[in-house]
């Protein structure tokens, strides 16, 4: 398997043993799923079912970050218990998983139920020296230190002003009183009144968004585990002080061998996102009876880390594409599988190249629906077998 990993910058091959271990950040529940985050879990189930393919065992994890502050702050706008929330968008988003074919991972962890483990491993943060209280009597937060690691700021590449300049962006808080530097990101958060909170060693509080990840993926996959995946916004600052506090734990380098970033999902040209109010909810999608797997096929017809615009041609195309292979496999009796399914394993293998993937489908569904007399026994429901298990596409 090679794939493009964020860290060095380059497509490398990607060796794994008979068990891979995987690991991929999950939602803050606090609203539905959109494209974007579907782009992303879809994109992991392709690798997911392509090791699982060559034989290997797949160890996946994957968090839910069920308390935060956007969690909590949804939650107060709209006069709603944060906890029902997290639990009812939380199930939301699974079975919208569900309806795409993204295989569920091994472990599926709320930062709720892994509190225990968080406050354990910053108190070793603590104890190193690679974190400190915040110099603020009336709320003494932990903060990690980002100098405590030799290469902060390996994972994502940036330069430190760019990190300086994405930062409060995506959840820093540079301006807090009495951290030692800007960049410095909070690992638990003391605990302030109308907040939930926790009672630890560290004194009552939460955890900080990135330590509940490191906390997870070491807890269940051990050190240097193979690959950290999600959506390219969180190469900084998510992953790349998730793997610093790793580091700093356990002294090795890196906390994972791959880092794998999805692209971003637009909407006809214009980025998608909750301010400007123009998600797409796979949900949405659903209840207007779009077929999930027209949706799957529309997402994979892009390659898996690059940034593109979700359209109503893009889902034209998908459905269409659907409805086509759907047809040569009804034939009953189609061209012999065995070259496709090679192709498609190929395909998969060169950094998950869905687009040529699918065009190999493409190109054994115009043959089947072209020649019908070249045929084989149940090479159509072989067929169906097999893009089911590479593609997650269901064609019956």
């Amino acid at each position: 398997m090679r794939l493009f990993d964020t860290r060095t910058g380059d497509t490398r091959e990607l060796i794994a043993g008979h068990t891979v271990r995987l690991y991929v950040c999950g939602i803050t529940p606090y609203d539905a799923t959109h494209l974007g985050h579907a782009n992303t879990y879809v994109a992991f189930d392709l690798l997911n079912r392509a090791w699982r393919n060559a034989g290997h065992v797949v160890t996946y994890v994957q968090n839910v970050t069920d308390v935060d502050d956007p969690l909590l702050e949804r939650a107060e706008r709209d006069s709603d218990d944060w906890v029902v929330l997290g639990m009812r968008e939380t199930a939301l988003f699974r079975e919208d998983m569900e309806s795409l074919r993204v295989l569920p991972p091994r472990h599926y962890i709320g930062a709720v139920e892994a509190m225990d483990e968080i406050t354990e491993l910053v108190g070793k943060l603590l104890a190193s020296g690679a974190a400190y209280r915040a110099d603020d009597p009336e709320h003494p937060d932990v903060y990690f230190d980002h100098t405590a690691t030799a290469d902060f700021g390996y994972v994502s590449r940036y330069s430190t002003a760019e990190m300086e300049r994405i930062f409060p962006e995506r959840g820093g808080d540079p301006d807090r009183r009495g951290k030692r530097h800007p960049l410095d990101a909070l690992l638990w958060r003391t605990a302030r009144e109308g907040e939930p909170s926790w009672p630890s060693d560290l004194g009552d509080g939460r955890p900080g968004w990135h330590v509940e990840c490191t906390a997870i993926a070491l807890n269940r996959l051990g050190e240097a585990f193979d690959l950290q995946g999600g959506g390219s916004d969180l190469a900084f600052p998510h992953h790349e002080f998730g793997s610093a506090h790793g580091e700093a734990l356990t002294g090795l380098h890196p906390m994972a061998r791959h880092y794998c970033h999805a692209g971003m999902i637009g909407l006809d040209g214009e980025k998608m996102s909750k301010s400007k109010g123009n998600l797409v909810f796979v949900s949405r999608l659903r209840a207007d009876r779009v077929d999930s797997m027209a949706v799957r096929l529309a997402l994979l017809s892009g390659h898996w880390r690059t940034d593109r615009s979700w359209t109503a041609e893009l889902l034209t195309t998908g459905q269409a594409r659907l409805h086509r292979w759907r047809e040569a496999v009804a034939l009953g009796a189609t061209p012999d599988p065995t070259e496709l399914v090679e192709k498609v394993r190929l395909h998969l293998a060169d950094d998950l190249d869905s687009p040529g993937a699918l065009a190999a489908v493409d190109a054994w569904a115009d043959e089947a629906l072209r020649r019908p007399s070249a045929t084989v026994p149940d090479g159509g429901s072989r067929a169906a077998d097999a893009v089911d298990a590479l593609l997650g596409v269901a064609l019956r």
